[in-house]
């Protein structure tokens, strides 16, 4: 790359009117003088120093050292490297650091006790024997809880507490903006899942997402599994970010080294993440910025010329609603239409129908001619009754672009997968069927009456 390139100026997005603008990022397992992953970690950094205007604040969300070792004089030498040398660019004065706990840095009493002392800095408002781990800042209208995924009073990796965390975004609820920050996941990231070792833990998940919902939290920022995602549940982003310098690790050609730039206004927020050569590879603006449901263009029943044709594209929002009656229970589980697209002569690229006895909402996706499609799975429809379905497909979500909720509620939910790309590498077909499979004997009919279907295609 040529220096002048390198050494230009990235746009950082803004607020639109008051607000804030920061970087979040995570997982350099760095600290090591000479280590690969100081290269890879100062590769990173670079985009970080590159932004204009720069951030107000980052967040750091984990792993920023290799650690995972008994010595705590060792662990505190790479605490002083990263902090001291791979991170003496940053004035902390100016922009503040803030970092969430993690597997690497706080697995044991010792490890706790060093990242105390070596993050000195940080508040200590958190709950008893959590002080210095788990903590809150607020400023202004934003509130950001930092909370310890790996409590060794619980259990160690995996274990969170939530008692303080809902007394705290209570006691704070005139915050117009409320994030929580952590180092392991709620839900799996692309198909890798292990209660504890990749998410927390069963008995704590639940409970924890409800309090987020409850506290009105907009986005929960993670780390830990070496990717970038993004999902919704029950109108609460999660976001994974952990590109910080782990290169090795992550899935080539699907994953990349990455960083995190977002603004946060009265609109909502807004995310950019930066590779390594200061390209934007994806992008969100939250909540969606969908036409109301009876303004959405009505599709004809059977087949018809689909609103949306090509691709691929990497931002763009197809919006679908399905209405009508399910069929009755009677022990029959094949497969039923409700949308297919599909080009001549190659399997559909996209399904969208009820599945199994339970009638559950699925989506097939195939953009690769013999080679196997992935799956994302949704509610399930009650047999005889109404449904009123409204659906999302957003290209630059990724796998966690499939959304969907019911008539009536307001906060959206990716479907379920165990995918790591998702319809952005769809080239839309001309054809559409409503109802049908249209493929001869694998028709698979929608067995249920009255059903009715409507597009908005946003770009």
């Amino acid at each position: 790359m040529p220096a002048e390139a390198s050494s230009a100026r990235l746009p950082a997005l803004l607020p639109r009117g008051h607000g804030h603008q920061f970087v979040v990022y995570g997982d350099s397992c760095s600290g090591i003088a000479g280590a690969a992953h100081e290269k890879t970690f100062a590769s990173v950094n670079a985009i970080v120093r590159r932004l204009e205007p720069p951030p107000e604040f980052i967040a750091f969300l984990g792993d920023e050292v290799a650690g995972l070792t008994a010595d705590r004089s060792e662990l505190e030498a790479q605490w002083r490297h990263w902090l001291q040398r791979e991170m003496a660019w940053l004035d902390r004065e100016a922009i503040p650091l803030w970092n969430t706990t993690s597997n690497h840095t706080t697995y044991d009493e010792m490890s706790e006790a060093a990242f105390r002392a070596m993050l000195d800095h940080l508040p200590r408002n958190g709950p008893p024997g959590q002080e210095g781990l788990s903590y809150f800042v607020r400023r202004g209208d934003l509130l950001m809880v930092f909370v310890h995924t790996m409590w060794t009073g619980l259990g160690g990796e995996g274990h969170v507490e939530t008692t303080w965390l809902r007394d705290v975004l209570q006691r704070h609820a005139d915050a117009h903006h409320k994030l929580v920050l952590g180092h392991h996941p709620v839900f799996p990231i692309n198909g890798f899942s292990g209660p504890y070792q990749r998410e927390i833990g069963p008995e704590h998940a639940t409970d924890f997402w409800n309090v987020l919902v409850e506290g009105g939290v907009l986005a929960y920022l993670c780390s830990h599994i070496l990717a970038f995602d993004v999902q919704v549940h029950r109108g609460v982003l999660q976001v994974c970010t952990a590109g910080a310098g782990t290169a090795h690790r992550m899935p080539e050609g699907i994953e990349y080294l990455h960083c995190v730039q977002g603004a946060l206004d009265a609109e909502g927020v807004r995310y950019q993440v930066l590779d390594t050569e200061g390209r934007v590879r994806e992008r969100l603006s939250w909540p969606l910025p969908l036409a109301d449901v009876t303004e959405w263009q009505t599709l004809p029943a059977g087949v018809g010329e689909a609103p949306l044709v090509g691709g691929p594209y990497d931002d763009l929002i197809l919006g679908l609603r399905f209405t009508g009656r399910a069929a009755v229970a009677g022990g029959d589980g094949s497969a039923q239409t409700l949308l297919s697209a599909f080009p001549s002569d190659l399997q559909m690229p996209l399904w969208i129908g009820l599945r199994g006895l339970d009638q559950r909402l699925t989506v097939i996706v195939g953009p690769e001619a013999r080679r196997s499609p992935h799956y994302w799975y949704g509610p399930a429809v009650a047999a005889a009754s109404p449904f009123d379905l409204q659906l999302v497909i957003h290209t630059g979500m990724g796998p966690g672009g499939f959304l969907c909720r019911s008539a009536g509620e307001a906060s959206w939910s990716s479907l379920d997968a165990a995918s790591a790309w998702g319809a952005e590498r769809l080239d839309w077909p001309a054809r559409w069927s409503i109802g049908h499979a249209a493929r001869g004997p694998a028709d698979q009919p929608f067995r249920g009456s009255t059903l009715a279907a409507s597009a908005l295609v946003s770009r």
